[in-house]
């Protein structure tokens, strides 16, 4: 497999991480019974919570357009040194990101989120 496939795996991993760190909010917050019922008329979330919701929306609006990238890449059988890069730089990027927004650093934030932008439009790139 391939450094871009790795990355997209890696990615996928990531996401399914991110997507645990708000349900897992939840339960610590309005315990497992609660989590798992109908949800209706909880109390309002915590901020930690609120903001690993906002990471968890922002990473899936990333995978959006990140896996077609890395697919389309795969099936035009280009693979070079920078699609493998910009597929590297998405992910860890993507890493520290997460890392960032749910401690709260806003314009390192948007730096990470950035330099994954850059990872996308290397890819991008190399297939126009």
């Amino acid at each position: 497999m391939n450094t871009e496939l790795t990355m997209l795996v890696y990615s996928v991993i990531l996401t399914f991480l991110v997507i645990s760190v708000p349900a897992m909010a939840g339960i610590l917050q309005n315990g497992l019974a609660t989590q798992a019922g109908n949800r209706d008329g909880l109390p309002e979330a915590t901020v930690f919570a609120q903001r690993a919701r906002r990471l968890q929306d922002n990473m899936v609006e990333n995978m959006v357009l990140f896996v077609p990238l890395v697919l389309a890449a795969q099936a035009a059988g280009v693979s070079d040194a920078q699609t493998a890069m910009g597929a590297q730089l998405f992910f860890y990027a993507r890493v520290v990101h997460a890392g960032i927004y749910l401690v709260g650093i806003p314009w390192l934030r948007t730096l990470a989120w950035a330099a994954a932008l850059v990872g996308m439009l290397m890819i991008a790139g190399a297939l126009v």
